[in-house]
C-alpha cells in the first residue's frame, strides 16, 4: 500500500507539483467576497473551467484557508503518484 504525506510547506509543495508537470490554478466562477476560488492543479489535461494563476496566489489562498497538501509519492505499484488532495489542517 502507498503511503500518503501531508506537509504545508510551499517549496516541497510547488516541487512536487512541477516535477509531474503541473501548474497551479483555481476553479473559474469559484470566487467569494475575498476573491479567491476553489485551487487546483492543472496537470496539462484539458479543462476549461481552470485558469491559471501566479504560485504568490496559490499560496496566499492556501495559507487563508488554513490547508494542508496531502500526497502520494509513488503508487502501490512503485510508479510516480498524481494523487494529492488539500484537506484542512
Amino acid at each position: 500500500m502507498a503511503e500518503a504525506k501531508t506537509t504545508t510547506n510551499h517549496d516541497e509543495i510547488r516541487q512536487w507539483i512541477e516535477a509531474r508537470g503541473g501548474r497551479p490554478t483555481k476553479v473559474k466562477g469559484t470566487e467569494g467576497a475575498d476573491g479567491e476560488g476553489l485551487l487546483r492543479v492543472d496537470f496539462a489535461e484539458p479543462d476549461e473551467r481552470l485558469e491559471p494563476i501566479e504560485w504568490e496566489e496559490f499560496f496566499e489562498t492556501f495559507e487563508d484557508r488554513k490547508l494542508a497538501f496531502l500526497h502520494q509519492d509513488k503508487t502501490a505499484g512503485g510508479q510516480e503518484s498524481r494523487f494529492f488532495k488539500f484537506v484542512k489542517r
